[in-house]
């Protein structure tokens, strides 16, 4: 049974993808609703035009042909009369249904008790060579004897199915001798008619709904283009990249969409002011964040040069020969500590700056490799009660790019892992390629605590700090991470980070190098015969 089931199953899931469950009408487009609502009702107005035809006619020949029967059933009776008036039926009864002026296709009987004598139809009106009569009609078999028996005798018309004859309209009427004279006139001729006006009513109500899809389908497809219009305008901007950078908002709705007096017109007119808002918005926000970038720049630049005179005279007064007292030379080793820390913080503001502004960086041949092993060396003096492992492949990685910068990215992930995990962790800096997407893949995993839950979305943000979760053994700015994206961006890459408890993984993808940019050479050779997982002296 469990075979039986593994294989049901990709038959089970081929037809529910042959036969998709349909969308649910209001999530249909406005073009496809307003031509299906068209057709709907002309469909609707259609099929009550045809009904009432149909029943109209079906009245007008139901009608008639009453008229007809009443006056068979009137011919019937004298005939009958005539023949035997109050004496019984005798075998001439044949002759009502032969009475001249009957139509073809009459039924006729005459019912005495429950007995019916001569159930006859006429099917011939030639006249006999002999005497000049009519020729005798033919037997009509089995009869539906209840329903003829339960037939009053007040000469309406009533309809009768009367076995393999089919439908007809019968009626009865008493004799003189006290039977019933039964004349029945066929309904083939009112069902075939009413038959063939149904169905071309469906015909015609068919073409002129397959008609009327065509023409509703470009009608509203020529009225709905200035709707779509609208709708790439509002697409078009939502495309841009409005959250940041220098944005020229020019875009506009077409100004033959913007008449007031339509629907359309409205949405357009409406649209325009709304981006014209914000425009003005983005415009503001813009100049806003050039004042706060220049600031940070300007005085960042400005702070460099009193930062290096404090650490210059901390340090030289506390090297000098003078005999300091011990609390003089720990508050100068204070003062410079906190100098230098001061210096690197400003050095990053600076850098970011000079990011936001669009300033190019370099474009060298950079050695991926070289920067990992060098940036994982210092992260092991930094951190050495940390385990530290590396994973390079055979041959050597080289991406265009700022050589600096790109250290700087590596030392910062690194530092991430060490400042916000405690000893003993195990932290792994590994460099792949991605040969399908032209990508070098660097990653910085460690099995520590984890991200705190919601930090992820604002990690890569200015001044952004964990919570106390992730011990700090030092202090942070908040700026590394920040620093990471900006870098990995201005080099046309991308960094994403993962986190679980026990596993965190940053990955920062650059594009590599062109072969006909790549720089020659051969690589170094203690990088060349340096093994691709070295374990650090720590572990």
């Amino acid at each position: 049974m469990t075979a039986a089931r593994e294989a049901g199953a990709p038959t089970s899931g081929r037809t529910r993808g042959r036969f998709p469950r349909p969308r649910p009408f209001k999530t249909w487009t406005l073009r496809s609703r307003v031509v299906l609502v068209v057709v709907a009702m002309l469909a609707v107005l259609g099929a009550v035009i045809g009904t009432v035809s149909v029943l109209a006619l079906q009245n007008y020949l139901m009608t008639r042909l009453d008229q007809q029967l009443t006056s068979a059933l009137v011919r019937g009776q004298h005939t009958a009369d005539n023949l035997f008036g109050t004496s019984p039926t005798g075998p001439d009864g044949i002759r009502i249904v032969a009475a001249p002026g009957q139509p073809t296709g009459t039924f006729g009987t005459i019912r005495s008790g429950d007995s019916f004598l001569f159930p006859v139809i006429l099917t011939d009106r030639q006249s006999d060579s002999t005497n000049n009569q009519p020729a005798a009609p033919r037997d009509v078999g089995v009869l539906p004897a209840e329903a003829l028996r339960a037939l009053p005798a007040d000469g309406n018309a009533r309809t009768i199915t009367l076995g393999n004859l089919g439908d007809y309209r019968v009626a009865a009427y008493p004799l003189q001798n006290g039977d019933s004279v039964i004349i029945g006139l066929p309904l083939s001729d009112v069902q075939a008619t009413v038959g063939q006006l149904t169905l071309v009513i469906v015909l015609v109500t068919l073409a002129g709904l397959v008609f009327a899809f065509l023409i509703a389908n470009v009608v509203v497809r020529l009225a709905m283009r200035p709707l779509e219009r609208v709708a790439g305008t509002a697409e078009q901007v939502a495309n841009m990249p409005l959250d940041r950078g220098d944005v020229a908002l020019s875009v506009r709705v077409p100004e033959e969409d913007t008449d007031p007096h339509t629907e359309v017109g409205t949405v357009g007119a409406a649209l325009n002011r709304m981006l014209g808002h914000v425009a003005s918005a983005l415009t503001a926000r813009q100049a806003s964040e050039q004042k706060v970038r220049q600031f940070v720049a300007d005085a960042s630049h400005e702070l460099r040069t009193p930062l290096a005179s404090i650490r210059g005279y901390a340090e030289l007064t506390r090297r000098s020969p003078h005999e300091l007292p011990n609390d003089v030379t720990r508050s100068l080793g204070r003062i410079e500590s906190e100098a230098t820390r001061m210096t690197s913080l400003v050095e990053d503001l600076l850098l970011l700056a000079r990011l936001d502004e669009g300033r190019e960086l370099d474009h060298d041949p950079v050695d991926l490799s070289l920067l990992l092993i060098d940036a994982v060396s210092d992260a092991h003096a930094a951190g050495p009660g940390h385990t530290w492992r590396i994973q390079l492949p055979e041959e050597p990685v080289e991406v265009p790019g700022d050589a600096p910068r790109l250290h700087q990215v590596m030392m910062n992930l690194l530092a991430n892992a060490r400042v916000h995990t405690p000893d003993g962790t195990t932290v792994t800096a590994a460099l792949a390629v991605d040969a399908d997407a032209g990508q070098a893949v660097i990653t910085v995993a460690d099995d520590g605590p984890g991200i705190p839950e919601g930090l992820e979305s604002t990690l890569f943000e200015r001044f952004a700090r964990g919570d106390s979760s992730r011990n700090r053994a030092t202090g942070s700015t908040g700026l590394g991470l920040a620093i990471v994206q900006a870098v990995v961006e201005a080099h046309r890459g991308t960094v994403e980070v993962r986190s679980v408890a026990g596993d965190t993984v940053f990955t920062v993808r650059l594009p590599l190098a062109l072969p006909e940019t790549a720089a020659a050479g051969e690589r170094p050779a203690e990088v060349a015969s340096a093994p691709a997982e070295p374990e650090s002296p720590g572990e």
